[in-house]
């Protein structure tokens, strides 16, 4: 079964009335354009002072995959992202034990003027994110003036619609909360839908569409593409996720699973969490290990996460799988450390699991001789550093006891995947529907 490679994606984004499904009408009324003086020293003074700029509040509870995912993709895009703590202090313990160091406090930020503010789901987070004083008054001051506003899962139905800024609007949310919903405001079941000023969404399954059309309100399509294209995402958005399968074998395990996923600076933030949140939900026992000498790393997008141990720790166990995430500076790291290197080759030796995605099937296993007589595939500008190239073009690729996939666009169906060799396809399609990677 060969999957073909997805370059490019329509947006899946549905808009009210007052717009066209490619957001081509009254561009002035949604994209802030900086203004600029006769002198091109003045110019590139005020393009430089009036980067767009973000705000993304995360709370205790927080769905990790929908903060994270909406943080590195705006900030692909160039805009100037502040994650901002509406907790007591910066370390903020997410849903499926993820810790993320936020920028600022949401205190620190009261005062400041953005031009989005996006609030990601996840339960209690929306609660918490809801019932601070602060960041209400913030939220809704940046409403009056007119600006840009965004949110996903949970948010629209428990922090927006009680704060009353859905009056009048057409809006969505996780499915469980879209009764709620509907008590404050139009509730539509699109994955992506845009009303006004607020852009809402679904759920985890749907963030990356969410982001990019909140980078295309930002900044307008051609750079809604620009940033889309590396993403590597799906255009079949709501299907069944599908995978190559090669020499197919049981995956046999201890129960829960344990697991092994390395970090380190420069990995690709979206495609770590994803994993790591996934592979929780399905109760595997996930170890998050930090490969530098600290536990906090600072990822690709400068999101700040917190592992569970150090490396070194870690090597003194066995794992049923090790899966590496990617991320340029992240598989550098991880082709470096020859503690890890020495565990990934006992992990083949030993007939036991192991996989990666994005730049570390090319950086870490193909240099090292793990991909020897195994199919893979890698980001799509890595892949010609594979020596077997010929199925590159999947998008999750399983040979034996090897799993590989592509980049961020991708880590929903690999981490997918795995669930399904791990614990069969039903509980794989369940959380796929959960988190409305499929449609519900």
């Amino acid at each position: 079964m060969a999957l073909r490679h997805i370059r490019f994606f329509p947006h899946t984004l549905v808009s009210s009335t007052n717009f066209t499904p490619k957001l081509k009408i009254n561009h002035n009324r949604f994209f802030f354009s900086p203004s600029h003086s006769s002198s091109s020293s003045s110019t590139v003074t005020a393009m430089a002072s009036n980067a767009r700029k973000v705000l993304i509040p995360i709370a205790d509870g927080t769905e990790p995959m929908e903060a994270i995912i909406t943080i590195d993709v705006i900030r692909r895009s160039g805009a100037d992202v502040t994650v901002a703590s509406a907790a007591n202090n910066l370390s903020v313990q997410a849903l499926h034990g993820v810790k993320i160091i936020a920028d600022a406090s949401v205190s620190d930020v009261a005062n400041t003027a953005f031009d989005l503010i996006a609030l990601p789901g996840g339960v209690p987070g929306v609660d918490n994110l809801r019932d601070s004083a602060t960041l209400e008054g913030l939220v809704k001051k940046h409403v009056e003036d007119g600006k840009l506003y965004a949110a996903v899962c949970a948010a629209p139905a428990v922090v927006l619609g009680p704060w009353g800024l859905l009056n009048g609007l057409k809006a969505t949310c996780h499915p469980s909360f879209m009764e709620k919903l509907a008590s404050y405001t139009t509730s539509v079941e699109s994955r992506v839908q845009l009303d006004g000023k607020v852009v809402t969404s679904r759920a985890p399954g749907t963030t990356m569409e969410f982001a990019v059309a909140i980078v295309e309100q930002l900044f307008g399509k051609e750079k809604a593409d620009e940033v889309a294209v590396p993403l590597v995402m799906r255009s079949n958005h709501g299907d069944e996720h599908t995978f190559l399968e090669l020499n197919p074998v049981q995956w046999t395990f201890d129960n829960p699973p344990k697991i092994l996923v390395p970090i380190a600076n420069g990995t690709e933030e979206m495609e770590a969490v994803i994993i790591i949140d996934i592979l929780r939900r399905a109760k595997a026992n996930v170890v998050v290990v930090s490969v530098e000498d600290k536990l906090e790393i600072e990822a690709s997008r400068k999101v700040k996460l917190e592992a569970d141990i150090l490396l070194d720790e870690a090597a003194k166990h066995s794992y049923d799988l090790i899966v590496l995430p990617g991320g340029l500076g992240g598989a550098q790291a991880f082709a470096n450390s020859e503690t890890l290197v020495n565990l990934l080759k006992k992990q083949r030796e030993s007939n036991r699991y192991y996989g990666a995605i994005c730049a570390s099937p090319a950086l870490v296993l193909e240099p090292h001789g793990l991909l020897k007589g195994k199919k893979a595939t890698a980001f799509p500008a890595m892949c010609s550093k594979l020596s077997d190239q010929s199925e590159v073009e999947n998008r999750v690729v399983v040979d034996g006891n090897l799993i590989t996939s592509r980049g961020p666009g991708t880590s929903i169906e690999f981490a997918l995947v795995i669930v399904e060799k791990l614990f069969g396809r039903n509980l794989a399609l369940e959380l796929a529907k959960t988190t409305v990677f499929t449609s519900p």
